[in-house]
């Protein structure tokens, strides 16, 4: 009997159940192979008592056009930074990947498929040179892995972005107002791009290019006649001023390390009107509507190429891995690879080009 555990990690993504139920539609064509779950990340591990289900052909019946995640998910933690709190009722983290890794071996498992982002990766890594038979999945709105064409989960938040352009189109133009869409992207700045252009945007401001306040204004400004117009601006959560900072708040909450981007919107409001705007300004952030409901196709078959393509390096035994998408074909490269640097738009990016052609301002 060979056993494979799943694991999800990091933010919740539309198309992590098609992945699972790849894995095990994968995993049942083979003699002798079950597929178990780990809930909330390594969490079912670390927990006592454990929370570990298994995952067959009936659990995963039907799943693959749910979103989120039926082993649940964290980006709180982990087996390197596992919270616990002291005597004092302080709180402190402590590293149990040693006490992890032999419980694994305790329950017999054969691999590890890790599907998370570039967090959950770095895990997979750290994991896989203590010797820890392990694979990863990339998994991402934000689609800034850069040993992958994409990641699945951005097309459908891109969609989401998109269809909220849209709608605010015709209130901007029925109040002659500017809307500033807020989207979701950390330091990247692709899905703006691309819900801009989708959308029809006047302006787009992403983290890879700060912005001038002045020519965010005089943009527009261009777009209004006698106070009569309207103006959408899509921005990136991570996107800053010149010489400025990102705006957001460390968060409090034990074992969740990441800066908590929010609220880029509402300080570019206030900047154009300290600049002189004196048209009515509206925000919407669409936070985590992005990354909740059912996937679009796209991500749906990508997940499943995905999930069905881990299943045959656990198979190969080429552990240490992550999936990969290269047009048109589903690869492998290292996970030490995958995770050695991010990815950005460039200022040579065939789409960021086509949408200053398209009149787009980056506020630069």
């Amino acid at each position: 009997m060979k056993r494979i555990l799943v694991a999800t990690g990091g933010g919740d993504c539309p198309g992590l159940n098609a992945v699972i139920r790849a894995i095990v539609k994968r995993a049942s064509q083979e003699k002798d192979w079950e597929v178990l779950g780990s809930i909330q990340a390594f969490n079912g591990i670390l927990w006592e008592p454990q929370e570990i289900v298994r995952l067959d052909e009936k659990a995963v019946a039907g799943i693959h056009y749910r979103g989120g995640t039926i082993i649940e998910t964290t980006n709180k933690g982990g087996p390197f930074t596992w919270p616990f709190k002291k005597a004092d009722g302080t709180w402190d983290v402590a590293d149990r990947s040693e006490e992890m890794i032999r419980k694994l071996q305790y329950m017999n498992i054969d691999a590890v498929i890790n599907i998370g982002g570039d967090g959950s990766q770095r895990i997979s890594q750290r994991l896989f040179e203590m010797g820890l038979p392990i694979i990863g999945v990339p998994k991402t709105i934000d689609n800034d892995l850069s040993s992958t064409d994409m990641t699945f989960g951005f097309q459908t938040a891109v969609q989401v972005a998109t269809e909220a352009v849209d709608k605010l189109v015709t209130t901007a133009q029925s109040h002659n107002r500017v809307f500033i869409v807020e989207v979701m992207g950390r330091n990247a700045g692709w899905i703006a791009l691309h819900s801009a252009v989708a959308g029809g945007a006047e302006v787009c401001l992403i983290p890879e290019i700060e912005y001038d306040i002045e020519k965010v204004l005089e943009s527009i400004e261009k777009r209004f006649q006698h106070n009569r117009g309207f103006c959408i601006i899509v921005m990136a959560e991570g996107a800053k001023p010149k010489g400025g900072t990102v705006v957001g708040a460390q968060p409090d909450e034990p074992g969740y390390e990441n800066f908590r981007l929010h609220g880029a919107s509402v300080y570019l409001r206030e900047a154009l009107k300290n600049a002189g705007c004196q048209h009515d300004i509206r925000e919407t952030i669409l936070g985590h509507l992005q990354r909740g409901g059912v996937p679009i196709a796209y991500d749906r078959v990508l997940a499943s190429r995905f999930g069905e393509k881990a299943v045959e390096l656990v198979k190969e035994g080429k552990f240490g891995q992550m999936v990969s998408f290269r047009f048109p074909n589903i690869i492998d490269v290292s996970i030490k690879e995958a995770i050695s640097q991010p990815n950005f738009v460039t200022m040579d990016n065939d789409l960021l080009k086509a949408a200053r052609g398209l009149g787009i301002t980056f506020g630069d």
